[in-house]
């Protein structure tokens, strides 16, 4: 299946906070990280992702700081803020509704359908 464009750029958000409150990652592994979770169904690239990351750190809502990779490169590492953890809590209260309001819609579907409407 493929996920439309708009709908991949409202989850971005919660995407990153949520991975991101397992623990501090990099680029390449939140992206490999998103992928995984979806089951293949969600394929991020870097041009997706870094503006993201961009705007959150801006935003407070993660903190960048330089490091190695074991092997020795340079490299990126992001971490949430307690601003972004409250962010992330607000996020997902904000997903929950329009889950909840889409199975509702599903549901009443569901029920004129076995009504005969």
């Amino acid at each position: 299946m493929i996920v439309g464009k708009d709908l991949v750029a409202a989850s971005a958000t919660p995407l990153i906070l949520g991975i991101l409150s397992e623990g501090e990652s990099y680029g390449y592994a939140i992206i490999k990280r998103v992928a995984e979770l979806s089951g293949g169904e969600l394929q991020w690239t870097d041009g997706m992702l870094y503006p993201v990351l961009h705007r959150l750190e801006r935003n407070g809502f993660v903190k960048a700081v330089w490091g190695r990779s074991e092997a020795g490169r340079r490299r990126k590492y992001y971490r949430l803020t307690d601003t972004g953890e409250a962010e992330l809590a607000s996020q997902r209260r904000q997903w929950q509704v329009v889950d909840s309001t889409l199975r509702r819609t599903l549901l009443r579907s569901f029920q004129l359908v076995l009504q005969g409407g």
